[in-house]
Formats: structure tokens, sequence, C-alpha cells
């Protein structure tokens, strides 16, 4: 659940060790007769020793918003950069040094070079999709908390690892999508609030389909790691279209493209299926049964969750988000909302110094993305697929099971 409590792990990394001596040498050692102010809080702002030492990864145009997000925190003590296009990363260190007043923020490349800082508590992920799960579960791995943007995973073996990689080593993983609370509140509200009976089904509108990218080769430019940015992702020759951090999904960037993400049903319906999972309240499932319809040409699909409640994807009639209720009488529900202040971001800050999990944990986030995974397996084969949950696969089908992850380049394996 939202709201348990994460065990504190026994290695939590070098900056909770420095913070836990310098408290105990405090302790041993007569106090000066003057403290700054600034440096016990009392000006209004937060104690250093009490900030969230922060780093970004993947700091285009989400992750440069992400960025400004964690920045204006007076809880964040931001150090560290990390984008494979140099004018990015030299672009948001000189931000930040410039909001410090300092030097201390550093640029990185390679985002295992951040992760291996002693002195960081958590980190923002914004890389392509095809990079999510590798950065999350290494982070995991070197102690580190992370806030990683939508859609969480590229495929469906991914995402059962990286809620293994938070548990196993007790860090909070938020999902990114802001929209799954602020956006369908009302929805939320009338499924949760029970006046209009129990729930039967919810339809969702969201695509295109991911497609395959054939764009033909351009130079590199100056400062551009081209090949760290495929990173796990089959070669392919530069191309801005390939690269392009566009909201568009319309075959002029890397979220239009099979080889980087999902398409329109990964990018939005991680929005979209988020919202819908939470609307019915099935964040906590995964679906037994995905079921391909063609009614008079128009093809939708359907998933099937093991109480019986439905997803339906662009169900003819049906508009976005539209809810159908049966007649039963359902009991109203608190909605679950976010901890501390600042929105989704306040609340994985919130959840790095309380050790709960967070409004988005992976879990969630992963069971909502999950959905659009079996979507596009779904179409891709034209037929119904069942899926077991607890061996993370298909039933009997070998051919649906090839879908169920890709090859990655080496040295990127998982």
């Amino acid at each position: 659940m939202a709201n348990q409590t994460i065990k504190p792990a026994k290695d939590q990394g070098a900056s909770y060790g420095r913070r836990a001596f310098l408290k105990a040498t405090a302790a041993s050692v007569a106090l000066p007769y003057l403290i700054p102010a600034s440096a016990i809080g009392n000006d209004g702002n937060t104690a250093p020793s009490n900030r969230i030492v922060m780093a970004g990864i993947g700091l285009g145009n989400m992750g440069g918003g992400d960025l400004e997000s964690f920045l204006g925190r007076n809880d964040v003590q931001y150090v560290a950069v990390c984008d494979v296009k140099r004018d990015v990363r030299d672009g948001r260190m000189n931000h930040v040094n410039e909001k410090y007043g300092n030097k201390d923020c550093k640029a990185y490349s390679d985002f295992r070079e951040v992760l291996t800082r002693a002195d960081l508590d958590a980190v923002h992920c914004a890389t392509p999709d095809h990079w999510h799960a590798l950065v999350v579960i290494e982070a995991c791995r070197n102690g580190k908390d992370i806030y990683c943007q939508k859609p969480e995973t590229k495929t469906l073996r991914e995402g059962q690892l990286m809620i293994e990689a938070a548990r196993r080593y007790n860090r909070v993983v938020s999902g990114g999508s802001q929209r799954v609370l602020e956006d369908y509140r009302n929805v939320v509200n009338a499924c949760w609030g029970g006046e209009k009976g129990k729930v039967k089904s919810i339809n969702v509108n969201v695509g295109p389909l991911p497609m395959e990218c054939n764009k033909k080769g351009e130079p590199i430019p100056e400062g551009f790691d081209w090949d760290l940015w495929l990173g796990p992702a089959p070669w392919a020759p530069y191309h801005p279209h390939r690269c392009s951090g566009s909201f568009n999904i319309n075959g002029t960037c890397w979220r239009s493209f099979s080889d980087y993400s999902g398409g329109g049903m990964t990018d939005w319906g991680a929005h979209h299926f988020g919202g819908a999972t939470f609307a019915i309240d099935v964040r906590e499932l995964e679906p037994e049964e995905v079921v391909f319809h063609n009614e008079n040409g128009k093809k939708y699909a359907t998933c099937r969750f093991p109480n019986g409640k439905l997803i339906h994807h662009n169900r003819p009639g049906a508009k976005n988000m539209e809810v159908e209720y049966s007649d039963e009488k359902a009991e109203p529900k608190p909605v679950p909302g976010y901890a501390g202040t600042g929105g989704i971001y306040g609340d994985f800050i919130s959840c790095v110094k309380t050790r709960q999990r967070p409004f988005r944990d992976i879990e969630f986030a992963v069971h909502a993305v999950e959905v659009c995974h079996l979507f596009i397996a779904c179409y891709q084969l034209e037929r119904s697929l069942k899926w077991d949950a607890a061996r993370q696969q298909f039933v009997d089908d070998a051919e649906a099971n090839r879908l169920v992850d890709v090859a990655r380049r080496e040295p990127w394996v998982l």
C-alpha cells in the first residue's frame, strides 16, 4: 500500500552515515558561542544537514522541468547534472550554480559516475524510456532513492525487475505522472465516493502504437555522445528525429519509435491508464487477460482484472475516462493523496525523509504501464491473450512471450 513504511536498508549510502557521524560528533563537543541562523534553519530555510542532496539524469525537456521543481525547494541541495548532450548538461550546471551562487554543481555524461557519489541521497531520471529500467535499478543498487519520469518501463519484464530492486534495497522509488491525481481527480472522487454504485469498467482513448524508425543517417553533432544515448537500444545511425525530445507523437521524436518507447500508447497511456487504474482501484493488481475485439472493422481491446473490473481501450462510442457503474451499492472510501507539500515532487521528497512509499510508488506505476504493454501485444498479434502475473508471462503462448522483453546491446543488459 502507498502508506507503508520502507524499512531502513542495512546500507543506506555514505550520506546517511556521514550525517549520523556528524550528529554524534556534535553531541560530544562544546557548541560554539555563535551559530549562524541559516546553519540550523532558523532563518526560514532548511538546515543543510536536513536537506536532500540530489542529482538529475537526463535533463532535456521534461528533465529540465523536473530540475526546476526540485531546485526550487529549500529542502533540496542540487549538486550534479548528467546528460549525453554537452550543451544541455553545461547549461543545466551553470543554471544550478547561478541559483546557489557557487560552482559546486558538477556535470557528467555517464550516469554511473553520478550514482557512485557518496554524498547523494536521491536522483531524478528523465532519460528516454529505453534507459529507465537500467537507471532505476542501478540507483537502487547504489543506495539512492529515485524519481523516474513516466512511462517507467519499456517492456513488461523491466517492471518486475524495478519493483524487486526497490524492495531489495529498501529504496523510495516514485513514478513521475502528476496527471494521475491532478488531472483525473474528479473521476477518482466519483469512483471512490460510491454514490453512483460499484465500478464495472472504465474506458481510455489514447494512442498511437509505436512505429519503426528508418531514418537515414546524418552527421553527429559535436559534443553529443550518440552511442551512449542509444545505450541498450539497437545500433542505428544518428538522425535528429530519433533523439528529439519533442512531445509530439508523430514520427519526429524518440517517443514515436519502438526501439526507444511505446509510442502514444505508453507515453500518454502512462498518464491515462495510471488515472484509470487509480479510479477503479486496481493499482495493486495486474490484468489476468487482455481481450481483442473486432466489431464491424472497429478494433479495440479490454483488460480484465482478477476482481472482474475492466479497462477498455478505444471502446467504440465511449469517451476518454468514461466510467460504467452497476446498480449495486458501493461504500465510500477516502482518496489517497500526496505527502508533504509541492505536488508529486514534494511527495517524493517527503517520502525520502520519512521512508514511506510515495503516492506513485513504483509498483503502482509499473502496473499502469503494464496495461499499456498488454494492449500493444494484443494489437500486434490481433488476438486475445492471458497473462500470468505470478510467472510474468503469457499463458501457453510462445509467440506472445517473445514480446515480454527485448534484446539489449552489451554491456547494457538486465
